[in-house]
């Protein structure tokens, strides 16, 4: 199936197979290190009105209780809770700032320099690029087979513009694709529904993950999809 789908040669397909599982235990080391939580903490960071001033940009947070209380912001434990994150501040703290992600204040704060985390290194970055693509192409296969419900698996696409007409409108389509990301993930926060470390709810019934996602390319007209 993925071969027919994707036109890669079948060798290849059991060629990626055979990587894709020798990568399993890194990527077992990259859920340890925490990665994959900073990655929320951001996502939390930047969508909820509690850790952003009244444009919408993160606020510096405390490292610290007391040091919020007495400087009137939010604390880093506060977000974690709010993320449902069960772990230590100074664990995520770290792997943030490993990451280049972001740095601290004074020692006293810590400040977003990014709006989504990436990763610190190439293993990092490959984990989380099979993650997306990887349910992505589930998404379709999904679709294609018919299956109920549907994933939304959706793009819009134009021919024949110049790059500078493309220069000028990236930056606010990347505008839009970010706060696009930021409401769905503060309704999800708001309404309950997110958080794998404190489940609410039945726990009877099958807890069950997803990815909602964006992304944009673009190439030369001659070069077809």
């Amino acid at each position: 199936m993925i071969s027919l789908v994707t036109g890669i040669h079948r060798g290849e397909v059991k060629r990626l197979r055979a990587l894709a599982l020798e990568a399993e235990t890194a990527t077992d080391r990259l859920a340890k290190t925490g990665a994959t939580l900073a990655a929320r903490v951001v996502a939390a960071w930047v969508s909820d009105p509690r850790f952003c001033d009244k444009n919408g940009e993160p606020l510096l947070l405390a490292l610290r209780q007391s040091d919020g209380v007495k400087d009137a912001v939010p604390c880093i434990d506060t977000l974690l809770q709010v993320a449902r994150i069960d772990i230590r501040g100074r664990t995520v703290v770290d792997e943030m700032l490993r990451a280049k992600t972001a740095e601290l204040v004074d020692e006293k704060y810590i400040r977003l320099l990014q709006s989504a985390y990436f990763g610190a290194d190439p293993a990092e970055m490959l984990y989380f690029l099979g993650a997306n693509v990887g349910d992505h192409m589930n998404a379709a296969f999904h679709n294609m087979k018919g299956e109920q419900p549907r994933f939304i698996e959706r793009a819009l696409f134009h021919n024949s513009m110049s790059a500078q007409q493309l220069e000028n409108v990236r930056p606010e389509l990347s505008s839009m694709a970010d706060q696009l990301l930021r409401q769905a993930n503060q309704r999800l926060l708001e309404g309950q529904i997110a958080g794998t470390e404190t489940p609410s709810g039945d726990q009877s019934e099958p807890r069950r993950r997803m990815r909602f996602g964006v992304y944009y390319y673009e190439t030369g007209e001659d070069d077809a999809p």
